[in-house]
């Protein structure tokens, strides 16, 4: 596996990447909330050689409320994936989809959870590529099974009950829409509002207009009103799923903040009636 860390890969790297002859994985994570024809839009136009990726039955375990809507696959099921995806142990592995990159994050994460080093978000995702002039392919790619050998626990994970406590020793970061948040409108579950003590930061305030990942100097400024800095208390982060707060974790990675996600988030929180929901502004 690659040694070098690195969160995101510019268009032009990535064209020259695939030129190199090196092994090359292009996963094409393309899902949104409320839209289940992520298939349909990859096979009408995508990178050339990229593998689409299903949200629903391969970065995640069957939903329940007492896991969430998005709860973690298993080690053996993503290991297993993890091969059909075509990824060999010295494979780059280079993710993306078209919003943003909010869902292609939660495949960064899951490889990064799996221990692979050497796996990137195309920053600008399909945007960015068709905007430089890129080709698309259209149609399904099948891979030859790759045999790479897959870890597990690699990234920094919470549970609900250390969600409950985490305001107390760190900054627990709620990775929803502002309006969510502060428990004035809940579309998808059982209760509006938040985690008590959480902070709201909306994972697209990371993004530029255009799709990209703010610069790290305009993270950093802005996280930092928050508190949130290198060196800071530990940091942590939720959303409805599990799958956006991803992206927050791949936000902070590139400023140096390493953080915990909690995989449950407030599906499974707001199921428990026992659990207290804030609402309003900031703590």
């Amino acid at each position: 596996m690659v040694e070098e860390h690195r969160e995101l890969i510019q268009v032009e790297e990535l064209a020259a990447l695939l030129g190199s002859g090196a092994h090359t994985v292009l996963l094409d994570v393309r899902w949104a909330l409320g839209d289940p024809h992520g298939r349909e839009h990859y096979a009408a136009g995508h990178l050339p050689g990229a593998v689409f990726v299903n949200m629903e039955t391969e970065l995640s375990a069957r939903p329940g409320p007492d896991t969430g809507r998005h709860p973690l696959p298993t080690a053996e099921d993503f290991a297993a994936t993890v091969r059909a995806w075509g990824i060999n142990d010295d494979s780059e592995i280079v993710l993306y989809d078209d919003s943003g990159a909010l869902a292609a994050a939660r495949g960064w994460w899951l490889l990064r959870h799996a221990g692979f080093r050497g796996v990137r978000v195309l920053d600008g995702g399909l945007g960015a590529w068709k905007a430089a002039g890129h080709p698309l392919e259209t149609g399904n790619n099948i891979p030859v099974p790759g045999t790479a050998a897959a870890s597990w626990d690699q990234m920094p994970v919470i549970d609900i009950e250390e969600a409950a406590a985490f305001p107390a020793r760190g900054i627990l970061l709620d990775s929803r829409a502002a309006e969510r948040y502060r428990g004035e409108v809940e579309p998808i579950d059982p209760r509006a509002g938040h985690i008590p003590g959480a902070h709201n930061r909306p994972t697209t305030a990371n993004l530029t207009a255009d799709g990209h990942l703010l610069a790290p100097e305009d993270l950093t400024a802005a996280l930092a009103e928050l508190g949130v800095e290198s060196g800071a208390p530990e940091v942590a982060a939720y959303c409805g799923s599990g799958v956006t707060a991803a992206h927050q974790i791949l936000a902070l990675e590139t400023i140096g903040v390493h953080a915990a996600l909690f995989p449950g988030s407030w599906s499974q929180w707001s199921s428990d009636p026992a659990r207290p929901a804030g609402t309003g502004e900031q703590p």
